[in-house]
């Protein structure tokens, strides 16, 4: 009988401790990330052939995937497979980890979670900017024309060029001197045109193989050596021709020697992304191509009826890696320059070599802050865990969420707020990143089944009346032997 008392007791502590613990469940049935805590129970030691109560064996949180619900929160990211995210508190930068994605920014910029805790993950380690400007190091306000934005990636970094112009349209004017160069203000422009295509092109070329070895562009040069019959621009009748791919530029004699073949050389200058200069006392004239790589096919050249040698001392190569792309960068940056415009390039590069480490920082958004762009506020895109921030036409990276996995999980301190510690039964974190998949616009919800929770409250709730009972009856048996004694 004393042993009814005592067995029921245990009873009624463990179910007491199970009802908490499954209405917590029930409570959180709703909490993104929530991992359902799973209760057993064990039975105690045994005299006489009969046990002596129950016990909680343990309470233990159950690891499985939530369902992924899409939200279309741009700030929302879920976990599909393996691995917690790395935050840290403002105040200690203790290190916590935790399942719940629901981000967002912070008065200073950093994306955080609900509770304020800083997201951490990795970030460019530079930014290169190339610039007409040496004062100018974010966009503004001045740089009106967008040429290009391009997100490069392979398994060593991860990479966001961008580059905008000011207005080259209002700012270009007749340049230069007869024969040395010379170039209208439609002619710049259409140069400028074309040498955006061909940046596009080469990010294009670059982003197919951007491991490859760094080998800059190589220009066509090409020399006319007219000394030989140049002496025969005599009269009106007499002229130059020359075939520059499917065209044929023909100038005749005017005023005097000199003069003709300064207007023939301004002519082929006038052509989209060539440029040409002629020595009136040697008679060579030179065409160089503007654009990198580009190949241009100069032949039949004749003074009247004698056609002249036509060599080429310097012949187009493509190039390859960032280089093809630096040196079409270096061609727009002088043509819009020739037109009293500016370029401003910003590239941005995330290295991925050694992620494996886990060395995290915090993910700063605001484009100011980033010295990208004065305006502040960019619109936020998460894409596989990669963040960037779009400015108009232009998106940066400014970061990517990494992952943590443990030999353990089970062995994770919780400390509430959705949130983990390690211990030494967990281990230390190592890198998940290829374990899971980051989900965007998505959250992971609970684990907690609210079916299974209000069974498991019945049945605790009905567990813990029939210890009572037990209690109870143990009592009444005990008082009944005392009145016998008696």
């Amino acid at each position: 009988m004393i042993s009814g008392l005592w067995n029921g007791y245990s009873g009624l502590t463990a179910f007491e401790k199970a009802l908490n613990v499954e209405a917590n469940n029930s409570t959180n049935v709703n909490t993104v990330g929530y991992k359902s805590d799973d209760i057993r129970f064990e039975d105690m030691m045994y005299q006489y052939g009969y046990g002596k109560g129950t016990n909680l064996d343990s309470i233990s949180k159950v690891m499985t995937q939530g369902n992924v619900k899409l939200t279309n929160n741009t700030y929302d990211v879920a976990i599909e497979g393996k691995g917690y995210f790395i935050v840290s508190d403002r105040k200690s930068n203790e290190t916590f980890y935790t399942r719940a994605g629901n981000f967002y920014m912070a008065e200073d910029g950093l994306l955080q979670t609900q509770n304020g805790m800083k997201v951490l993950g990795l970030t460019p380690q530079s930014n290169s900017v190339v610039a007409s400007n040496s004062a100018k190091t974010q966009f503004d306000e001045t740089y009106t024309k967008n040429i290009v934005s391009k997100t490069i990636s392979n398994n060593n970094f991860l990479q966001t060029i961008n580059a905008r112009a000011t207005d080259y349209n209002t700012k270009a004017v007749d340049k230069g001197v007869s024969g040395e160069g010379y170039k209208t203000k439609s002619a710049q422009i259409a140069d400028i045109e074309a040498l955006i295509a061909d940046y596009k092109s080469k990010l294009d070329l670059y982003s197919s193989n951007s491991t490859a070895v760094l080998s800059p562009s190589i220009s066509q040069i090409t020399n006319v050596d007219m000394s030989g019959s140049m002496n025969q621009l005599v009269n009106t009748d007499n002229f130059i021709k020359i075939r520059i791919n499917n065209d044929e530029i023909t100038q005749f004699f005017d005023t005097d020697m000199g003069t003709t073949l300064k207007k023939l050389s301004d002519k082929i200058s006038d052509i989209k992304g060539l440029s040409s200069t002629v020595n009136t006392t040697t008679g060579m004239l030179t065409i160089n191509s503007l654009i990198p790589a580009k190949e241009v096919l100069i032949k039949d050249a004749q003074i009247n009826e004698n056609y002249l040698s036509v060599t080429n001392p310097q012949n187009a190569k493509l190039g390859s890696g960032i280089g093809l792309v630096n040196s079409s960068r270096q061609a727009l940056k002088s043509a819009l320059e020739l037109s009293n415009a500016e370029l401003l390039d910003i590239t941005n590069t995330l290295s991925l070599v050694g992620q494996e480490s886990l060395s995290v920082n915090e993910i700063q958004l605001k484009l100011a802050n980033l010295n990208l762009s004065k305006n502040t506020f960019g619109t936020i895109e998460i894409s596989e865990g990669v963040v960037f921030l779009k400015d108009n036409d232009n998106k940066f990276i400014v970061g990517k969420l990494q992952t943590a996995d443990f030999k353990n999980e089970q062995g994770l301190d919780p400390q509430g707020d959705n949130l983990y510690q390690t211990s030494s039964e967990s281990g230390k974190a190592l890198y998940a990143g290829k374990l899971n998949k980051l989900v965007s616009n998505s959250l992971e919800l609970s684990t907690a089944n609210l079916g299974n929770s209000l069974t498991s409250l019945l049945v605790y709730q009905k567990a813990f009346e029939a210890n009572s009972k037990s209690i109870t009856t143990s009592d009444e048996m005990l008082k009944t032997a005392i009145e016998l004694r008696k």
